[in-house]
C-alpha cells in the first residue's frame, strides 16, 4: 500500500512539473522539436531556464527551454583543470578539434552551459552545479528562434589580410534586459554595425539601430566594427548599453534610441589599442558598481572598470595618442591573467575560463574583484 502511494505521489510530482514546462513553454511560444543548429556560438539565460542560442552561421536566434530548476547558484564551487579534454572525450572527439565559444551560468541553478564547436558540428556542454560534465541534448525540446534580418553573406570576401567572411560577425553577443533580447553584430542595412532588441517571446523581426562611435585610438568616427561583448546597464535611472569594440573604446548607448534607427554612441573610455575584448560583466562591489572585462592581449589583461560618475562623462571626441588609456579608471587584475570566457554566477561570484599557454583551459569559480 505504501508503495502503491509513493508511486501515486511520484506520477502526481511528474504530471505537476510536466503540466508546468508545458505552460512554461505555451507562455513564451515553445514549441517541441529538434533545432538544427549550424553553429553554436554566444549564449545568454533569459527567464525561466530558457537559454539564447546565437547561431551565427544561420544568422538565426534559437530559446530553449533547459528544464533547470531553482537552487542555490551563490553557494557552487566548481574547478575542472583541462576542461577541453574533457569536454573532447565527452564528444568523443579529440581535443584539438573541439573549441570553446562561450559561457553562460544558469541564473536559477548555477549550473554551466558551454557552446563548443566540434568535428561532429556544434554541441551545447552542462556543467552541474557539483561539477559534472553532460552533453545537453537537443532533440524533441521546447524551443523557437528568430532569424536576423539582413545578415551579412556567408562568402569570404577580401584580399591579403583583409580577407575574411563578414557572416562571423553576424551575432556577437547577447543579453535579456526588461523582456527584450539584444543582440549586437553585423548588417547589411544602413551601417554595418548593428544592434537589435526582439520582444520575447519573439513577434516579427526588426530593422535595429544601426551604430556609430568616435574611436579615441583611431581618432575617427566609426559606424563599421560590431561591438564584441556588452552589458546592459542603468545610468542616471535610464537603460543602457555599456560595449566594448577592438582596439578597446568603451562606448553608452542609451537603450530607448535602438527605436530610431541610428544611435551615436558616447565614448566613455578608452582602454588600449591593438586589443579585442573578450568577454564582460557588470556586478556590485562594497556599494560601488564594477565592470570586469577581459581581453585578448595579454598586456590588457583583464580590466576591473569603474562606473562612477557615468552621468557626468560627456564622451571622447579626441585621438588619444601612442594607444594609450582614457576615462572611465581601472585596474588591471592579476590573477585572471588567460581568462577568455566569464559569467555571473550569483551576487558576489563569477564562472570564467582561463587558457594556458599551451591551449589547455580550466574552468573555476572566483570571488569578484
Amino acid at each position: 500500500m505504501k508503495g502503491n502511494t509513493l508511486c501515486g505521489l511520484v506520477a502526481a510530482a511528474l504530471l505537476a512539473l510536466s503540466a508546468s514546462a508545458s505552460h512554461a513553454a505555451d507562455a513564451y511560444g515553445l514549441e517541441k522539436g529538434t533545432p538544427e543548429l549550424q553553429s553554436a556560438s554566444v549564449l545568454a539565460f533569459g527567464p525561466d531556464g530558457i537559454l539564447f542560442i546565437g547561431d551565427t552561421k544561420a544568422a538565426r536566434i534559437v530559446a530553449v527551454q533547459t528544464g533547470e530548476k531553482s537552487g542555490d547558484p551563490d553557494k557552487v564551487s566548481v574547478a575542472i583543470d583541462g576542461l577541453n579534454v574533457k569536454i573532447a572525450e565527452l564528444l568523443g572527439a579529440d581535443s584539438g578539434s573541439v573549441e570553446i565559444a562561450d559561457l553562460a551560468v544558469s541564473p536559477l541553478s548555477g549550473a554551466i552551459f558551454v557552446s563548443v564547436s566540434g568535428p561532429d558540428g556544434p554541441a551545447l556542454v552542462r556543467i552541474s552545479p557539483d561539477g559534472e560534465l553532460s552533453e545537453f541534448a537537443m532533440q524533441d525540446v521546447p524551443y523557437s528562434s528568430v532569424d536576423l534580418p539582413s545578415p551579412p553573406p556567408d562568402e569570404v570576401v577580401g584580399e591579403g589580410r583583409r580577407r575574411r567572411n563578414q557572416r562571423s560577425d553576424a551575432i556577437t553577443d547577447l543579453a535579456f534586459a526588461e523582456g527584450q533580447l539584444l543582440v549586437s553584430g553585423l548588417s547589411t542595412r544602413g551601417s554595418p554595425s548593428h544592434v537589435w532588441s526582439f520582444a520575447f517571446p519573439f513577434a516579427e523581426d526588426n530593422a535595429g539601430a544601426s551604430l556609430e562611435i568616435y574611436h579615441g585610438a583611431h581618432g575617427r568616427e566609426e559606424d563599421y566594427a560590431a561591438m564584441r561583448t556588452f552589458v546592459p546597464f542603468i545610468v542616471d535611472g535610464e537603460p543602457n548599453l555599456l560595449a566594448g569594440f577592438v582596439c578597446t573604446p568603451l562606448v553608452r548607448f542609451p537603450l530607448s534610441e535602438i527605436e530610431t534607427g541610428e544611435i551615436r554612441g558616447t565614448t566613455v573610455a578608452e582602454l588600449g589599442n591593438r586589443n579585442r575584448p573578450l568577454d564582460m560583466i557588470a556586478y556590485r562591489k562594497d556599494g560601488e558598481d564594477y565592470l570586469l572585462m577581459i581581453n585578448s592581449n595579454p598586456e590588457r589583461g583583464t580590466m576591473k572598470i569603474s562606473t562612477a560618475d557615468l552621468a557626468e562623462n560627456a564622451g571622447i571626441n579626441e585621438r588619444v595618442e601612442g594607444g594609450g588609456t582614457a576615462g572611465q579608471p581601472f585596474e588591471k587584475i592579476e590573477e585572471l591573467a588567460g581568462a577568455i570566457q566569464l559569467d555571473r554566477l550569483g551576487e558576489e561570484h563569477a564562472v570564467v575560463i582561463i587558457q594556458s599557454e599551451g591551449g589547455d583551459t580550466t574552468l573555476k569559480t572566483i570571488e569578484l574583484p
